[in-house]
């Protein structure tokens, strides 16, 4: 399975929305499809979700597959998330609120979704310049918690550092996607939700959390979490190259980008030199695409 990336402006990284797994899965997979033809794709533009991929991504069966899509495609129209955003006139907050799709279909016999995205949903899948973050998505295709999937995204985003801030607990319960009064006790927000997300996390993705809450006098006012990748065998027997600085992974996206013949074999049909770079930008994160090219990078100052 190639590792298709899922790429999104923080702004949607956090969020809230409250999608089941399977109509989490769909939009995953419309947004690596976005992010492939990124260059093209607009609130006009109509994307294709497939059963047979989705079967090959999540491990499912047909059956599973094809009532998993129709099911997501009857109830997505409706859903709606909101997001934290700047008023360009004030710079204050603001709280801006869409739905994910503006139009969706279900081709039954085919087993096909054909969806076009809210023009809200459009910048900040394809247009990242600033703050933005992205994972493989092998990484989540085993969690069955909408939670988990959703944690996971939330921890992801500090991966340089392998922390997190403390979430106050109503701005995590926001992120998360509860409703008011969901799980509003806390020993069932820990069992419910928290509690199977993170054990999820730690046995079917690539790191390892843990949890720390924060009080203010007995209640519990927030939680913050820290993390580690996995350690792999291969990474101990075969002198695993370590994760580049965000410093040399801008150095060297841009001198892949310009150093022939990588740059050619490399660039997607009518790619710019610009628009390689910037996916470079992303795919030198993955300790695995730095492995694969260790060669050229060596080539190019890299130290491995």
């Amino acid at each position: 399975m190639k590792n298709d990336l899922v790429v999104k402006d923080n702004a949607l990284i956090n969020a809230s929305y409250n999608l089941d797994t399977t109509e989490q899965r769909l939009i995953l997979l419309a947004i690596v499809q976005a992010r492939e033809v990124s260059k093209d794709v607009d609130a006009n533009s109509t994307l294709e979700v497939h059963a047979h991929h989705y079967m090959k991504q999540f491990n499912v069966d047909k059956h599973a597959a094809y009532e998993g899509l129709k099911n997501a495609a009857s109830n997505l129209f409706e859903r709606k998330f909101s997001y934290k955003g700047i008023h360009e006139g004030t710079q204050q907050e603001k709280i801006v609120k869409s739905r994910w799709v503006s139009k969706i279909a279900y081709v039954d016999s085919a087993g096909i979704v054909e969806l076009t995205f809210a023009p809200d949903v459009i910048p900040l899948i394809t247009q990242l310049e600033k703050s933005f973050t992205a994972y493989e998505l092998k990484q989540i295709s085993s969690l069955t918690s909408k939670y988990a999937i959703r944690l996971y995204e939330l921890l992801i985003q500090w991966r340089s550092v392998g922390k997190t801030p403390m979430f106050d607990i109503d701005d995590f319960r926001f992120k998360l996607g509860l409703a008011e009064g969901e799980y509003a006790k806390m020993a069932n927000f820990k069992v419910r939700v928290l509690d199977i997300a993170l054990n999820q996390i730690n046995e079917l993705t690539d790191i390892t959390a843990s949890y720390e809450q924060h009080k203010v006098g007995r209640t519990i006012s927030g939680f913050s979490f820290s993390f580690k990748p996995k350690q792999h065998v291969d990474a101990i027997t075969h002198n695993k190259p370590k994760k580049l600085t965000d410093k040399q992974i801008q150095f060297f996206a841009n001198k892949l980008a310009h150093h022939d013949p990588f740059a050619s074999k490399k660039a997607a049909v009518g790619e710019s030199y610009a628009d390689l770079e910037k996916r470079l930008l992303i795919e030198l994160q993955d300790v695995e695409f730095v492995r694969k090219y260790a060669s050229v990078l060596k080539e190019l100052g890299l130290e491995v």
